[in-house]
């Protein structure tokens, strides 16, 4: 018996490349606003911590901006008329500043009758000593640019005092929103530089060098002191301010 050899196994069938399909997945941006809002409130955190070991010049600073933040809106570091002052701090703080000038009011033996009408504030471009008026007229006479006895005294300590200062001054007059009844044409706006003129000259009549006086401005009702009434006696005002060096 003739064996025969055996049969060959078929070839198995080739191996055919096996082909995935890779789709890009497109994932969305949502993370992206969550990091940007943990930098955020990071960098929120590190200005709280810098603020809080900061000095007390800076904390004022930053203070007089809260305090008054329409004297910074049209420009970093700009007052109540934008011109341009800095917020740094030499010399004498804001504290230094306040405490000298009340001192030298509070000599004034009718200081007590119109204290709750000198206001004191800290804005970015100084300190602002406002004289508000009553609706009887307590440091002008009422419609009129001529200080009373009242306020020409008051004006008179507070430039014996200014005087000792190496502080420049800018001087402010504003009124109230009633149209001032006058023929010629005189308005609140004359009246409100008029007033802002009267007070820079018994200024300096009373100790206040003339280099001193840098801007005298005249703002009529567009500042006013009480905004939600427009007619408070109280926004008929001069206001001294005393600049930061």
């Amino acid at each position: 018996m003739t064996r025969g050899k055996p049969p060959e196994a078929a070839a198995p069938p080739p191996v055919q490349p096996v082909r995935r399909s890779f789709q890009r997945s497109h994932r969305g941006g949502a993370w992206k606003v969550a990091y940007a809002d943990f930098v955020t409130a990071m960098m929120a955190l590190f200005i709280v911590l810098w603020m809080m070991n900061s000095t007390e010049k800076v904390k004022q600073s930053i203070s007089g901006y809260f305090r008054d933040p329409r004297g910074y809106t049209t420009r970093l570091g700009a007052g109540p008329a934008g011109a341009g002052e800095g917020l740094s701090f030499h010399g004498q703080t804001a504290g230094d500043l306040q405490k000298q000038i009340e001192q030298a009011l509070r000599r004034m033996p009718d200081f007590k009758k119109i204290g709750g009408n000198v206001q004191f504030s800290v804005t970015g471009e100084g300190l602002r000593i406002e004289m508000l008026e009553t609706e009887q007229g307590m440091f002008f006479i009422s419609g009129s640019a001529n200080p009373t006895d009242t306020g020409g005294h008051l004006l008179g300590v507070l430039g014996a005092e200014l005087g000792k200062m190496p502080n420049q001054i800018v001087i402010e007059g504003h009124s109230d929103a009633r149209p001032f009844r006058n023929a010629g044409g005189y308005s609140n706006w004359e009246l409100s530089v008029d007033r802002s003129n009267a007070a820079r000259r018994l200024l300096q009549e009373s100790g206040v060098r003339i280099a001193q006086i840098v801007e005298v401005r005249g703002f009529a009702d567009q500042r006013l002191f009480r905004p939600e009434d427009p007619n408070d006696p109280r926004n008929r005002r001069v206001s001294v301010v005393v600049k930061f060096q």
